[in-house]
């Protein structure tokens, strides 16, 4: 907290608060209206916002490679090849394992939905005397989940095989961070003209609250979440777990969301698990269960330090509406996109300040 508003925390906090809800409201009201032209909007600057993160996360290195007296070019020709280097290979290895699981997965759905049912009848068979109501609300709840997996197959599917999209993106998000990286400086003085000189100062202190308390914390949980991949996949190779890859990877992803990121992971492996055994589950539990004590009691303390210090209820409320209004992609974004916010509204006084 700035100095200057240290008697005024609780205000803050509380227009915080309201400012959330106000938007909140805005934009589950509003967002049917403008969620085509967002979309737009989200395909168009993909490519330049993927490629400003990557810069941001690769920045702490370069600086490092500048303070060892590394000329500023090969610096970044350094970063540059070994990053995408090492990206490009393991897409080259990886992608197509990627697809053929994907495909095997939609081939082989029917059979296991097949399955599921055959469990399913078991089930009713053996709690015959439950009212016929609880059998009918058992089937729509089955027949949505049938549904909305086949839906969410289907457009995973369909994205993956977007390969003209996907080599547009992959061929434009290299060149857009070599640029971002070496033209910093420049990138910097071009957005300070449209700025107040008087509030240069002020927006840099913004700025730099924003990179401490968000930086480390995006750093460190990709850090982690390569691990629960890396790990997860480890295990499940050895315990056979069918579709072990494409499992790992959405484990892994969804590991980033916090409170709900390890039960939404773990729901597609419990699931595949159990079309192989039933005792493949539980191990597949266990692995889970494991992986998540490690990575939340030594991992994450370790490599991720300070956390962003914003209260669980307020993360549990932006985690909801992040996935309703954007799915999983919503949640994981929620957490960064609610620390930005604190730190501006908390800002917002010194920023506006006359003197």
């Amino acid at each position: 907290m700035l100095q200057g508003f240290d008697g005024k925390k609780l205000l803050n906090l509380l227009i915080f608060g309201i400012l959330i809800l106000i938007f909140s409201f805005l934009l589950v009201i509003t967002f049917p209206y403008f969620k085509e032209i967002l979309l737009f909007l989200w395909r168009l600057f993909l490519p330049f916002v993927i490629a400003a993160f990557i810069a941001y996360l690769l920045f702490p290195v370069i600086d490092f490679l500048y303070r060892q007296q590394i000329q500023k070019g090969l610096a970044v020709l350094i970063i540059y090849v070994v990053f995408f280097g090492g990206l490009g290979f393991l897409f080259y290895h990886v992608y197509p394992l990627i697809i053929h699981q994907m495909r095997d997965l939609v081939e082989n759905f029917p059979r296991f939905v097949k399955m599921y049912e055959d469990s399913i009848n078991q089930i009713y068979q053996s709690t015959a005397f439950l009212p016929e109501t609880v059998h009918d609300k058992i089937d729509g709840l089955v027949a949505s989940v049938e549904g909305t997996l086949d839906d969410l197959l289907a457009k995973l599917m369909d994205g993956f095989l977007h390969i003209f999209d996907m080599i547009i993106i992959i061929t434009i998000i290299p060149v857009l961070v070599f640029y971002y990286i070496k033209d910093f400086q420049l990138l910097k003085d071009f957005f300070k003209k449209f700025i107040p000189r008087k509030m240069h100062s002020r927006l840099k202190r913004m700025i730099v609250a924003i990179d401490e308390g968000l930086g480390g914390y995006i750093r460190g949980l990709f850090l982690v979440s390569l691990f629960v991949s890396l790990v997860t996949l480890f295990i499940f190779k050895l315990l056979n777990v069918p579709y072990a890859l494409l499992l790992s990877i959405i484990i892994g992803l969804t590991n980033i969301i916090p409170y709900f990121g390890p039960i939404i992971g773990a729901i597609p492996a419990v699931m595949i698990a159990y079309t192989s055994s039933p005792s493949l589950v539980l191990y597949v539990v266990l692995t889970i269960f494991a992986v998540q004590i490690i990575e939340g009691n030594l991992l994450s303390p370790y490599i991720m330090g300070k956390n962003i210090k914003i209260h669980p209820i307020a993360i549990i409320f932006a985690l909801l509406l992040g996935g309703e209004l954007f799915g999983i992609a919503g949640m994981i974004l929620a957490v960064p996109i609610l620390a930005i916010l604190k730190v501006v509204i908390m800002y917002l006084p010194y920023l506006i300040a006359s003197d």
